[in-house]
Protein backbone atom coordinates (compact mmCIF):
# COMPACT_ATOMS: atom_id res chain seq x y z
CA UNK A 1 0.00 0.00 0.00
CA UNK A 2 1.27 3.46 -0.93
CA UNK A 3 1.48 6.12 1.75
CA UNK A 4 -0.97 8.84 0.83
CA UNK A 5 -0.02 12.50 0.64
CA UNK A 6 -1.57 14.36 3.59
CA UNK A 7 -4.87 15.97 2.65
CA UNK A 8 -4.86 19.68 1.87
CA UNK A 9 -6.54 21.74 4.58
CA UNK A 10 -10.05 22.98 3.97
CA UNK A 11 -10.45 26.74 3.66
CA UNK A 12 -10.66 28.60 6.98
CA UNK A 13 -14.04 28.27 8.69
CA UNK A 14 -14.27 32.04 9.09
CA UNK A 15 -14.50 32.72 5.36
CA UNK A 16 -17.91 34.16 4.53
CA UNK A 17 -17.52 36.28 1.41
CA UNK A 18 -18.32 34.30 -1.75
CA UNK A 19 -15.41 35.89 -3.64
CA UNK A 20 -13.06 34.27 -1.11
CA UNK A 21 -15.03 31.16 -0.17
CA UNK A 22 -15.88 29.80 -3.63
CA UNK A 23 -12.34 29.99 -5.07
CA UNK A 24 -10.86 28.63 -1.83
CA UNK A 25 -13.09 25.55 -1.92
CA UNK A 26 -12.55 25.09 -5.65
CA UNK A 27 -8.78 25.17 -5.11
CA UNK A 28 -9.19 22.74 -2.22
CA UNK A 29 -10.89 20.25 -4.52
CA UNK A 30 -8.38 20.85 -7.32
CA UNK A 31 -5.60 19.99 -4.86
CA UNK A 32 -7.57 17.01 -3.55
CA UNK A 33 -7.88 15.52 -7.03
CA UNK A 34 -4.15 15.88 -7.69
CA UNK A 35 -3.33 14.40 -4.28
CA UNK A 36 -5.49 11.35 -4.95
CA UNK A 37 -3.38 10.63 -8.04
CA UNK A 38 -0.05 10.98 -6.18
CA UNK A 39 1.72 7.69 -5.68
CA UNK A 40 -0.15 5.76 -8.36
CA UNK A 41 2.06 4.11 -10.94
CA UNK A 42 1.71 4.95 -14.63
CA UNK A 43 -0.06 1.61 -15.06
CA UNK A 44 -2.56 2.35 -12.27
CA UNK A 45 -3.18 5.85 -13.64
CA UNK A 46 -4.12 4.26 -16.98
CA UNK A 47 -6.10 1.30 -15.64
CA UNK A 48 -9.85 1.35 -15.23
CA UNK A 49 -11.34 -0.64 -12.40
CA UNK A 50 -14.95 0.20 -13.23
CA UNK A 51 -17.34 -0.98 -15.95
CA UNK A 52 -17.60 2.53 -17.42
CA UNK A 53 -13.92 2.31 -18.40
CA UNK A 54 -12.61 5.66 -17.15
CA UNK A 55 -9.10 5.84 -15.72
CA UNK A 56 -7.72 8.11 -12.99
CA UNK A 57 -5.50 9.95 -15.49
CA UNK A 58 -8.41 10.18 -17.94
CA UNK A 59 -10.49 11.76 -15.19
CA UNK A 60 -7.82 14.44 -14.68
CA UNK A 61 -7.81 15.12 -18.42
CA UNK A 62 -11.61 15.40 -18.30
CA UNK A 63 -11.38 17.94 -15.45
CA UNK A 64 -8.90 20.03 -17.45
CA UNK A 65 -11.44 20.17 -20.27
CA UNK A 66 -14.22 20.96 -17.78
CA UNK A 67 -12.16 23.95 -16.57
CA UNK A 68 -11.64 25.08 -20.16
CA UNK A 69 -15.26 24.52 -21.14
CA UNK A 70 -16.81 26.49 -18.28
CA UNK A 71 -14.32 29.31 -17.76
CA UNK A 72 -12.53 29.96 -21.04
CA UNK A 73 -14.97 28.79 -23.72
CA UNK A 74 -18.16 29.31 -21.74
CA UNK A 75 -17.74 32.30 -19.42
CA UNK A 76 -15.04 34.29 -21.26
CA UNK A 77 -16.14 33.20 -24.79
CA UNK A 78 -12.54 32.51 -25.80
CA UNK A 79 -12.06 30.78 -29.13
CA UNK A 80 -10.61 27.55 -27.76
CA UNK A 81 -11.56 23.94 -28.35
CA UNK A 82 -13.88 23.15 -25.46
CA UNK A 83 -13.87 19.39 -25.91
CA UNK A 84 -11.22 16.80 -26.73
CA UNK A 85 -13.11 15.90 -29.90
CA UNK A 86 -12.58 18.80 -32.33
CA UNK A 87 -16.16 18.42 -33.55
CA UNK A 88 -17.54 18.38 -30.00
CA UNK A 89 -19.62 15.29 -30.82
CA UNK A 90 -18.21 12.72 -28.47
CA UNK A 91 -18.97 13.73 -24.89
CA UNK A 92 -16.54 11.08 -23.62
CA UNK A 93 -13.54 11.99 -25.80
CA UNK A 94 -12.00 14.16 -23.10
CA UNK A 95 -11.72 11.08 -20.87
CA UNK A 96 -9.71 9.17 -23.49
CA UNK A 97 -5.96 9.04 -23.16
CA UNK A 98 -4.01 9.44 -26.38
CA UNK A 99 -0.63 7.77 -26.89
CA UNK A 100 1.13 11.11 -26.31
CA UNK A 101 -0.68 11.70 -22.99
CA UNK A 102 1.67 11.14 -20.07
CA UNK A 103 1.01 11.72 -16.38
CA UNK A 104 3.25 14.80 -16.58
CA UNK A 105 1.61 16.22 -19.71
CA UNK A 106 -1.93 15.71 -18.42
CA UNK A 107 -1.02 17.31 -15.08
CA UNK A 108 0.53 20.24 -16.93
CA UNK A 109 -2.60 20.60 -19.13
CA UNK A 110 -4.73 20.56 -15.98
CA UNK A 111 -2.54 23.12 -14.19
CA UNK A 112 -2.57 25.37 -17.26
CA UNK A 113 -6.37 25.32 -17.49
CA UNK A 114 -6.69 25.97 -13.76
CA UNK A 115 -4.35 28.99 -14.10
CA UNK A 116 -6.49 30.31 -16.96
CA UNK A 117 -9.64 29.80 -14.86
CA UNK A 118 -8.10 31.69 -11.96
CA UNK A 119 -7.14 34.57 -14.25
CA UNK A 120 -10.68 34.81 -15.60
CA UNK A 121 -12.41 34.60 -12.23
CA UNK A 122 -10.04 37.15 -10.65
CA UNK A 123 -11.05 39.71 -13.28
CA UNK A 124 -14.81 39.20 -12.92
CA UNK A 125 -17.62 39.69 -10.43
CA UNK A 126 -19.83 36.82 -9.31
CA UNK A 127 -22.88 38.59 -10.73
CA UNK A 128 -21.27 38.80 -14.21
CA UNK A 129 -22.88 36.61 -16.82
CA UNK A 130 -21.05 34.49 -19.34
CA UNK A 131 -20.35 36.29 -22.59
CA UNK A 132 -22.28 35.24 -25.64
CA UNK A 133 -20.42 33.81 -28.58
CA UNK A 134 -18.47 30.64 -28.08
CA UNK A 135 -20.16 28.76 -25.25
CA UNK A 136 -23.56 30.39 -25.02
CA UNK A 137 -25.87 31.61 -27.73
CA UNK A 138 -28.22 34.58 -27.70
CA UNK A 139 -31.29 32.34 -27.35
CA UNK A 140 -30.21 30.95 -23.96
CA UNK A 141 -29.73 32.65 -20.63
CA UNK A 142 -26.01 32.72 -19.85
CA UNK A 143 -25.07 31.64 -16.32
CA UNK A 144 -23.50 33.94 -13.76
CA UNK A 145 -19.95 33.37 -12.60
CA UNK A 146 -21.35 32.44 -9.18
CA UNK A 147 -23.48 29.70 -10.80
CA UNK A 148 -20.46 28.40 -12.74
CA UNK A 149 -18.33 28.33 -9.59
CA UNK A 150 -21.03 26.37 -7.71
CA UNK A 151 -21.37 24.00 -10.69
CA UNK A 152 -17.61 23.44 -10.69
CA UNK A 153 -17.63 22.67 -6.96
CA UNK A 154 -20.18 19.89 -7.44
CA UNK A 155 -18.22 18.60 -10.47
CA UNK A 156 -15.03 18.37 -8.43
CA UNK A 157 -16.71 16.94 -5.32
CA UNK A 158 -18.34 14.20 -7.40
CA UNK A 159 -15.11 13.31 -9.21
CA UNK A 160 -13.02 13.41 -6.02
CA UNK A 161 -15.41 10.77 -4.69
CA UNK A 162 -14.94 8.73 -7.85
CA UNK A 163 -11.18 8.91 -7.30
CA UNK A 164 -11.66 7.75 -3.70
CA UNK A 165 -13.19 4.54 -5.03
CA UNK A 166 -10.64 4.08 -7.81
CA UNK A 167 -7.75 4.64 -5.42
CA UNK A 168 -9.10 2.20 -2.84
CA UNK A 169 -9.54 -0.44 -5.55
CA UNK A 170 -6.06 0.26 -6.95
CA UNK A 171 -3.95 0.11 -3.81
CA UNK A 172 -6.19 0.11 -0.74
CA UNK A 173 -5.57 3.76 0.12
CA UNK A 174 -8.65 5.41 1.52
CA UNK A 175 -8.60 9.09 2.06
CA UNK A 176 -10.17 12.34 2.72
Amino acid sequence: MTTPTPPPPEPPVGLAEPDELLPAFLDHYRDTVLRKLDGLSDEELRTSRLPSGWTPLGLLKHLAYVERRWFRWGFAAEKVRAYADPEGRDGDADWVLEPHDTPASVREFFRHEVACSRRITAAARYTDRARLGEGFEADEEPPTLAWIMAHMLQEYARHAGHLDVARELADGVVGE
